[in-house]
């Protein structure tokens, strides 16, 4: 699987781009047949501290999953979107399997 990541006005560090491809890639074994995905990460313009956004976005064969979160790290952020997509894969699978 592909993982593109791209930091929106700024440059995120080789750990968290560590962190992100380890995190992601572990979708695939819930399904194994990913295309690629799209790892967008952006601060939000609040005066909140949980200003860290990450959107995830990945390909299947046939269909596109999505997951946003908003939480006070980009390693929350992405924890939170990986489950978030674990939940719509496991469904998207059993609805494969039903058909």
């Amino acid at each position: 699987m592909k993982i593109n990541t791209q930091s929106v006005h700024f440059n995120a560090d080789s750990k968290l781009l560590a962190f992100i491809d380890e995190k992601v890639s572990k979708l695939t074994t819930y399904y194994e047949n990913i295309v690629d995905a799209d790892v967008t990460l952006r601060l939000d313009k609040s005066s909140t501290q949980d200003n860290k956004i990450a959107e995830i976005k990945i390909r299947v064969k046939g269909n596109e999953l999505f997951a946003k979160k908003q939480c006070l790290s980009f390693e929350e952020s992405i924890d939170a979107c990986v489950d978030a997509l674990r939940t719509q894969l496991k469904k998207y699978k059993e609805k494969l399997q039903e058909a």
